[in-house]
């Protein structure tokens, strides 16, 4: 076959194949665009016809929005469930009752006082869920004797000491020879790490690298433990 005939059926057959779309259509993202939008321009012509104009008409349906997204990812996060729910539905409860209301079931023109104030009185409500949903209850500060207490179970159970010794007894001096401390390759990763966070903590607030008498105190372990674990940290 010549050349050029050979580069028409090429060409020819490049164009009879369909080309793949290079974006994605979602048709579920389309599907929420479309009601963000219609949900959007209902809660503005309420906030219009209950006497708030111009932007103010316009933040209205920014902040029943924001406060859905607001429950929804305390919902999602797993944190305070009852707190999630409730501000979701006082969000839908907006959104769905400015759909109804803009349906033809309310003169627009003549809008009931009630209305007018529930509509004047949302900014404070929905500043008051932001709020509380943005920034929920903190956790607990661990206590510090906790935490030495169970490093100190985890070593007892690798075979460093009895369980009821290593809680009873009181710190060793650094030079005791009777203690068994394992090698250092098989420190437990946790009591290390706590170690290295101690450390660093010292350096940050002293400027000097911690000694093996502080460690042991803070960390609340047997002297050679202790040792041990400055050995792991230069």
């Amino acid at each position: 076959m010549p050349e050029t005939e050979r580069e028409d059926v090429i060409s020819v057959a490049e164009r009879s194949v369909p080309r793949a779309l290079p974006v994605r259509v979602d048709a579920v993202l389309v599907q929420a665009v479309i009601a963000a939008a219609l949900s959007f321009a209902h809660l503005h012509d309420l906030a219009v016809a209950a006497g708030q104009d111009g932007w103010k008409a316009w933040a209205y349906p920014i902040s029943v929005d924001l406060l859905l997204v607001a429950a929804w990812r305390r919902l999602r996060s797993g944190d305070s469930k009852a707190a999630g729910w409730c501000w979701f539905l006082v969000a839908l409860t907006a959104s769905l009752g400015a759909n109804i209301a803009t349906a033809g079931l309310l003169d627009l023109h003549h809008v009931p006082a009630s209305l007018r104030i529930v509509v004047a009185g949302w900014p404070a409500v929905a500043f008051l869920g932001g709020t509380l949903l943005a920034h929920g209850p903190a956790d607990p500060a661990p206590d510090p004797r906790e935490q030495n207490d169970e490093l100190t179970n985890e070593v007892a159970q690798q075979g460093s000491l009895p369980a009821p010794a290593a809680a009873s007894r009181p710190a060793a001096p650094a030079s005791h020879p009777a203690l068994a401390v394992p090698p250092p390759d098989r420190l437990p990763t946790a009591l290390v790490d706590h170690a290295r966070k101690v450390a660093a903590e010292h350096r940050t607030r002293t400027g000097a690298p911690i000694d093996t008498d502080t460690l042991r105190a803070r960390l609340g372990v047997p002297g050679p433990l202790a040792e041990a674990i400055a050995a792991q940290l230069t």
